[in-house]
């Protein structure tokens, strides 16, 4: 049974994750973190009094609590300074936070090889099985349809645009594709054409009322195809989040994306 402790514990995906480890039986929930609730029985928050765990403000507690894999769900001007502890500490860490790009990604590379490797950890910038098997669909699609652009739609209260689903799916059909396409950039209102990763165009929609959800359109002669996966429920990331807990004590180093946890090759970043 691994031992699960939860940063980021009291917010949207953190109590979703707690309740999720809570309930499946290869997991044991030891600790959950956030600074805001501390002191706060994590049994009564996600309604299971079966959860003998009180919520703590301080990362030392998973060290007490003898965490083996750590989850973030926190925000992204804080997801690092807990990467860095987690490493420090040899802890196997799964990171669900958004904001962390190439170069946040290469630190960790270099932080786990002044460590020792002693510690895994995945970061996913979508734990929802169905928008990486669309990350994958797009790629596939992009070396028969010259013109893409991507339309990503979350919630108002994500704080990153574009999304790390929309950024990694740019960077899967940029490696696919054998040319890139350029689109017209004429505006007559600046930015109406969205903004642009690896010559492919990509445009956030963030509104009440939706939570995440993103449209690949790929046009070629005489024809579109178009990909789209929703995620109306965020129990959805769920299945891949405990996919991830139960896989990193077994990846060494660094893994990004659930593809290789699906058996699928990984997508390499495209060169500049």
């Amino acid at each position: 049974m691994i031992r699960v402790g939860v940063i980021g514990a009291a917010g949207r995906m953190g109590r979703l994750v707690c309740r999720a480890v809570a309930e499946d039986p290869d997991l044991r929930l030891v600790a959950a973190i956030n600074p805001s609730l501390a002191g706060e029985s994590l049994g009564a928050l996600i309604a299971r009094p079966d959860v003998d765990v009180r919520i703590s403000d301080e990362l030392d507690t998973l060290l007490q609590a003898e965490t083996e894999v750590a989850v973030d769900f926190t925000q992204p001007d804080v997801v690092m300074d807990n990467v860095r502890w987690a490493i420090e500490h040899a802890m196997h860490l799964v990171v669900g936070t958004t904001g962390i790009g190439v170069p946040e990604l290469a630190e960790i590379e270099r932080l786990l090889d002044r460590e020792g490797n002693e510690s895994n950890v995945i970061v996913a910038p979508n734990f929802a099985i169905g928008a990486v098997l669309m990350q994958r669909f797009a790629a596939i699609a992009a070396r028969y349809f010259p013109a893409v652009e991507i339309i990503e739609l979350h919630h108002d209260g994500k704080r990153d645009a574009p999304s790390g689903t929309a950024l990694m799916t740019a960077h899967a059909i940029a490696n696919a594709r054998g040319e890139a396409w350029a689109g017209p950039a004429a505006e007559t209102v600046e930015g109406v054409r969205g903004g642009e990763v690896h010559g492919i165009r990509i445009h956030s929609i963030r509104l009440p009322g939706l939570v995440a959800h993103q449209e690949v359109i790929l046009g070629g002669l005489g024809q579109t195809l178009t990909i789209r996966h929703d995620a109306p429920m965020r129990e959805s990331y769920m299945p891949g989040v405990l996919l991830a807990i139960k896989s990193v004590v077994g990846r060494p180093g660094l893994t990004v994306g659930l593809e290789a946890l699906l058996d699928l090759p990984r997508i390499e970043e495209p060169g500049p």
